[in-house]
C-alpha cells in the first residue's frame, strides 16, 4: 500500500503543511494563518482546516516547528511541550513524528525534555538537510515572512556554525527580516527620498508587505498578516502607511513616488541578505557548481542576490516530483514542511 505523509511545520505566525507520496512525489501544499501568540485553539483551527482538505487515507504525520517562539508560552520548553500535546490531540498519536534537528527523529510519545532544545526552531535543518542530499554544493537561502535562513552546504552536508537561534543570530546563518511581517523601520534608518537621503521614524507605521506591495512582488495570498495601521491592503493604502514613516503628506497622485521609495526600501533589505550570504560562503573556497538554492515567499529576492554573485540560481521546488498545479502556493513556499515529509518517510 501506498504511503502518504504529511509534514507539518508550526510556526508563530504560519502553519504550513505538505502531503508527500513514498515517491517523493508531493500531491499538495497548504498555507494557513496561525496566529499563534493568541492561543492553541488558532493552531486547532488550522490544522483542521487543512485536515479537512485531505482525501480519506492512512496518514502518517511528521513535524516541525517555530512556534514555540511565540510570547503565549514561558519559555520555549513550553513552548515544545504545549505544540506536540496539542498535535497529539489533533493527529493520530501513533502516526506521529517529531524532527530533532541532528538527532533524526522520534516518535512523540518517546519525546522527553532532554529533546526539547534539539526540537525548537529547527525547521532550517530540515529544509538545508534535504537541499544537501539533492545538490552537492550549495548555499540555501530561505526568505520568509518574518526571517531568513542562510546554510553552507558542502559535500552533501550542511556545515551550520550554529543550531540555536542565539547561536545562527551570531553567525549570521539566521537573520531575522522577511517580506511580510518585518517593520520597515527595522530594515532601515534612513532611505532615499526626492533627491535626499532622510530619516526613517522609528514607529510601527509600515510593513515590508507594503514595500513588495508597491514594487509588485507580493503575491497576496502570502500576506496573511494585518497592516500595521489595520487598515486595507492595496497599493494606495501601502503607500499611505510608507509616507508615515517619514512625514509627508500622502497624496493619490504621488503613487509613482512611493513605488520609487519602496524600491529603495527593497534595495536595503536585499543588500542586508546579500551581505549575509556573502559571509558564509567567504567561510569556504567556493567549488565550482556551487548553486544557490532559493526557498520561501521571498525567494524573489534571492534569484537577484545569485546573479550578483555570479552563481546559479536553483529553486527550491524544483529538486521534487510534484502532481498538483497550484499556481499561487509552491514547494518552495512550504520548505521546511516538504523536507521534513521526505526525510521522515526514510523512518517509517
Amino acid at each position: 500500500m501506498q504511503q502518504t505523509i504529511i509534514g507539518w511545520d508550526i510556526g508563530g505566525a504560519h502553519l504550513k503543511a505538505a502531503q508527500v507520496n513514498d515517491n517523493a512525489t508531493v500531491m499538495a501544499v497548504y498555507l494557513q494563518s496561525c496566529p499563534l501568540w493568541e492561543g492553541l485553539e488558532y493552531l486547532q483551527q488550522a490544522v483542521n482546516n487543512i485536515l479537512e482538505t485531505l482525501p480519506p487515507a492512512n496518514y502518517h504525520h511528521v513535524i516541525t516547528m517555530t512556534g514555540e517562539l511565540v510570547d503565549l508560552f514561558a519559555s520555549r520548553d513550553e513552548g515544545v511541550a504545549q505544540i506536540i500535546a496539542a498535535m497529539q490531540n489533533y493527529l493520530s498519536d501513533d502516526d506521529l513524528l517529531i524532527y530533532t534537528g541532528q538527532q533524526g527523529f522520534l516518535h512523540a510519545s518517546e519525546v522527553k525534555q532532554r529533546h526539547y532544545p534539539e526540537i525548537a526552531s529547527a525547521n532550517w535543518l530540515a529544509s538545508a538537510s534535504f537541499s544537501a542530499q539533492a545538490v552537492t554544493h550549495a548555499l540555501f537561502v530561505d526568505i520568509g515572512s518574518t526571517t531568513t535562513d542562510i546554510l553552507l552546504c558542502r559535500n552533501n552536508s550542511v556545515i551550520a556554525q550554529g543550531l540555536t537561534d542565539y547561536q545562527r543570530l551570531q553567525s549570521q546563518e539566521l537573520v531575522y527580516t522577511g517580506i511580510v511581517r518585518t517593520a520597515v523601520m527595522a530594515v532601515s534608518q534612513s532611505a532615499f527620498f526626492k533627491g535626499q537621503t532622510i530619516g526613517l521614524m522609528a514607529e510601527y507605521f509600515a510593513t515590508m508587505a507594503d514595500v513588495y506591495r508597491l514594487t509588485d512582488d507580493l503575491n497576496e495570498i502570502h500576506d496573511k498578516t494585518d497592516t500595521a495601521d489595520g487598515k486595507e491592503k492595496t497599493p494606495l493604502a501601502s503607500a499611505r502607511r510608507l509616507s508615515r514613516m517619514i512625514g509627508y503628506d500622502f497624496k493619490a497622485e504621488d503613487l509613482a513616488l512611493w513605488q520609487q521609495f519602496a524600491l529603495t526600501l527593497k534595495s536595503q533589505q536585499q543588500q542586508q541578505i546579500k551581505t549575509a550570504c556573502q559571509r558564509q560562503l567567504s567561510r569556504v573556497l567556493t567549488e565550482e557548481n556551487t548553486y544557490v538554492i532559493g526557498a520561501g515567499i521571498g525567494r524573489f529576492l534571492i534569484k537577484q542576490i545569485a546573479a550578483d554573485l555570479d552563481l546559479p540560481y536553483k529553486d527550491f521546488s524544483d529538486l521534487f516530483k510534484a502532481e498538483f498545479n497550484d499556481s499561487q502556493i509552491s514547494i518552495a513556499d512550504c520548505a521546511p514542511a516538504v523536507a521534513v515529509a521526505c526525510l521522515g518517510m526514510k523512518i517509517n
